[in-house]
Formats: structure tokens, C-alpha cells, sequence
């Protein structure tokens, strides 16, 4: 017989409960997730869009980090092509 080994025990135990609890939940918070980040994109790139955005100094920052994101969000938004003449990705 071999000792019992308590560690890998509650490890397996934690992991198979967190799935029975998370699993059901998984496809929801992703489609939650993606909302707040389309909000995010539209916010962010409100200005280029001619919408008046009262914190644009402040969402100015984060464009070179939402650049590289940009080309996923226009096309599942069901955009072909950028909407943007100045700003080309495709």
C-alpha cells in the first residue's frame, strides 16, 4: 500500500470542484468580458468616430495599448474593414 499523499489529493479535489462550479459559468463571463472590452475600444476610440468624449485626455494613454486589438473588435462588430480613413488595418 502506499501512503496517501494529502497535497495531490486536494489539489485533484480543488481542481474537479472548480470546474463543477466555473464550468456552467465559463461562456457567460467571456461574453461579459468581451462586452466590457467592446466598450472599452468604443470609448477609447469615440473621438475618431467624431463622438464627443469628455475624458479623452485621459483615454488618449490607452491607445497604443488598444492598437493591436483594434482589427478583432472592428470585425466582430461585423466591420469589414477599419472605420476609420486615417487609421488603417486591413
Amino acid at each position: 500500500m502506499t501512503p496517501l499523499n494529502w497535497r495531490s489529493l486536494y489539489v485533484q479535489v480543488r481542481y474537479w470542484l472548480q470546474e463543477f462550479y466555473v464550468a456552467p459559468y465559463r461562456r457567460e463571463l467571456a461574453r461579459v468580458q468581451r462586452d466590457h472590452d467592446d466598450l472599452l475600444m468604443l470609448l477609447v476610440f469615440s473621438e475618431a468616430m467624431g463622438v464627443p468624449n469628455p475624458v479623452s485626455f485621459y483615454t488618449l494613454e490607452l491607445l497604443p495599448l488598444l492598437y493591436e486589438d483594434f482589427h478583432q473588435w472592428h470585425e466582430r462588430l461585423g466591420m469589414r474593414q477599419s472605420p476609420f480613413d486615417h487609421f488603417r488595418c486591413c
